[in-house]
């Protein structure tokens, strides 16, 4: 998961004195926090640092990420009047973005980077709410009374977002995650009318992406709390499918078949217990996911910023162990 870096001294040390926002927005420090967590940890893949709401202030909207709350957006989006601000992002904001994609990749050889997006839903709540909500009220109440007003927002979240990953591909990345932190807040139905379309569209907009041999970009989707709508996530379009760390793994072939490789799901809420009982859970996660068609082994949601590093790095180690075998 991205967060990796954030339980690092390193990562303390080069974000000190400097906002979230501007970090992800100065291709030296992006290219810095992408790498350490592979120096550090020996992962397989990098997953390019940044944050979903970059796209938000790349297309001009006044956003800014406020220490222990979250995105906070100065004049949220709530009416047809307010769609005169939804401009599309310029080539030219992307140079950042293009710049740190970059050098990343060839800094890391032959180790692959993660490009990532949030996906429209939870990129919207941001957007409509002012900031993180746990009820989102106001976007329960657009997307009842007034669903053109909805549409007309997500597919604009959809296609600012597909921007920002496609700057991240085309500038070196092997594959991409689309986040949907938010999607669980929603009823299957919901999911489906309100959220899984414009999903669809981001993916849609990005399916000509091809790798050096002419391969489509792998595209992996996670959601949290999303249990109740794993069936529906498959459907729209990714080639994986990410599963936090309340959803068993080998409940998951019952969800969605076994059309998909997954991506989790080791709880990050265990990382500070006894290795004994670590690993024990470690080895549940990788032998329920053994049945899948592929098993991207990764945390089932961020890491928190108290974790020992040498316990992510036992944990890669460990992984690899286990698995060199099979």
């Amino acid at each position: 998961m991205r967060q990796a870096g954030r339980s690092l001294p390193e990562y303390r040390a080069v974000r000190e004195g400097i906002s979230m926002l501007e970090s992800c927005l100065t291709p030296q420090i992006v290219h810095e926090i992408t790498l350490q967590p592979v120096r550090r940890h020996g992962v397989d893949a990098a997953i390019f640092f940044s944050d979903i709401v970059i796209p938000l202030k790349l297309a001009g909207i006044g956003v800014d990420i406020v220490a222990g709350v979250g995105p906070v957006i100065a004049n949220p989006i709530r009416s047809s009047a307010d769609l005169e601000r939804l401009t599309p992002i310029s080539s030219a904001s992307l140079t950042p973005i293009r710049q740190a994609a970059k050098s990343v990749v060839q800094d890391l050889g032959h180790i692959p980077l993660i490009a990532f997006g949030g996906a429209p839903f939870t990129l919207a709540s941001y957007l409509i709410e002012g900031g993180p909500s746990r009820d989102l009220p106001v976007s329960r109440a657009m997307m009842r009374e007034n669903p053109e007003l909805w549409e007309t927002i997500l597919t604009w979240c959809a296609e600012i977002t597909a921007s920002f990953i496609e700057a991240q591909v085309i500038s070196g990345a092997s594959a991409f995650q689309v986040f949907d932190s938010w999607a669980g807040k929603l009823r299957p139905d919901e999911y489906r009318r309100y959220a899984a379309p414009y999903s669809r569209h981001l993916l849609d907009s990005l399916s000509h992406l091809v790798d050096a041999s002419g391969q489509r970009v792998p595209r992996i989707h996670f959601g949290v709390g999303t249990s109740g709508i794993l069936r529906d996530m498959a459907d729209v379009g990714a080639t994986a499918l990410g599963v936090d760390a309340a959803t068993h793994l080998a409940d998951v072939e019952k969800l969605v078949g076994r059309r998909l490789p997954i991506q989790g799901n080791i709880d990050p809420g265990m990382l500070d217990a006894p290795w004994s009982e670590l690993s024990k859970h470690i080895d549940d996660v990788l032998e329920s996911g053994r049945n899948a068609p592929g098993h991207v082994v990764n945390l089932g949601h961020g890491v928190p910023p108290t974790t020992d590093p040498e316990v992510l790095t036992r944990i890669v180690t460990y992984v690899h162990e286990v698995t060199a075998s099979w």
